[in-house]
């Protein structure tokens, strides 16, 4: 079966769906995005979604396009159009469509707004998650704005593909002060060699993620100890256990950073465990 997008009210066979030459999207990167994992046809972590993007919207001073109510039947519209069970649904909102120059266009301008829904295997990610991952560190060369879900995402393209290219899967940026902040797609975790489990707070310049915060909650509902403080490149590579989060990767093991052996070189027990409360939580709620 072909895949459809939905792109400014029309949905179109995935090949032929376009944009204008001059969307704003594609000359500045002036637009948003955000990334729903479906479960069994139904969206994970829904409101945090879409609080997000009114937030980034909001900050970026992009007109909201459509109501809730309008965007979610887009959005489930999509998901069923494409027969996707298990997979992820992708939004991106753009300032829109005006002739190529710096300062936003004329009030009124319509954003745009696109969405397109693909399928995942459960399978083949529970298998990698059984196995681990290895990431590799690079530096944090993005925007002083991580905290909007832009999609001016170069840095964080280069930062994957280094990451790609040396055999590993996630690349953790690092800032100046030898400090982990985020993955390139993800939210960066460990469990350091005290057995506490840590991540660096919002506060500094990452993005507030759906699943980091999902997880937090069940975190906290299931006691167990967490410390929202930056760590190390080398905590980190002294930790018992790592791993990060995000919508289409849940919660997956990092069994080695820059090549080091995190813990026994295997998924660790908290890890594992709260993958597993995670996927379940999602699987339940899921809207």
């Amino acid at each position: 079966m072909s895949r459809v997008a939905y792109v400014n009210g029309t949905y179109s066979p995935h090949g032929q769906a376009v944009v204008h030459i001059e969307d704003r999207g594609f000359q500045f990167a002036d637009g948003v995005y955000e990334v729903w994992s479906v479960f069994d046809g139904r969206l994970a972590d829904f409101d945090g979604h879409m609080m997000r993007l009114h937030r980034s919207l909001n900050e970026l001073r992009i007109d909201i396009p459509m109501s809730v109510a309008s965007l979610t039947r887009v959005l489930r519209e999509t998901v069923r159009r494409n027969r996707v069970r298990n997979g992820i649904v992708y939004l991106q909102v753009t300032r829109g469509t005006a002739r190529r120059d710096h300062p936003f266009p004329t009030p009124g301008t319509p954003p745009s707004v696109i969405v397109t829904a693909k399928s995942i295997s459960p399978a083949r990610g529970e298998a990698q998650a059984q196995k681990g991952v290895a990431v590799l560190t690079q530096p944090d060369i993005r925007w002083g704005r991580c905290d909007i879900k832009t999609v001016g995402l170069l840095p964080n393209i280069l930062a994957k593909q280094a990451a790609r290219e040396a055999g590993a899967y996630e690349a953790w940026l690092v800032d100046d002060m030898g400090l982990v902040t985020e993955g390139s797609s993800t939210n960066a975790w460990i469990v350091d060699e005290h057995g506490k489990l840590r991540t660096r707070d919002t506060q500094a310049n990452i993005l507030k993620g759906c699943t980091r915060t999902s997880l937090m909650a069940l975190i906290k509902e299931h006691g167990v100890e967490l410390d929202e403080r930056p760590f190390s490149v080398e905590e980190a590579k002294r930790a018992g256990e790592a791993f990060f989060s995000a919508a289409g990767a849940f919660v997956t093991p990092v069994i080695s950073i820059d090549g080091t052996k995190i813990g026994d070189g295997k998924p660790g027990p908290i890890t594992l465990k709260l993958r597993q409360l995670y996927l379940d939580q999602a699987r339940r709620d899921a809207f």
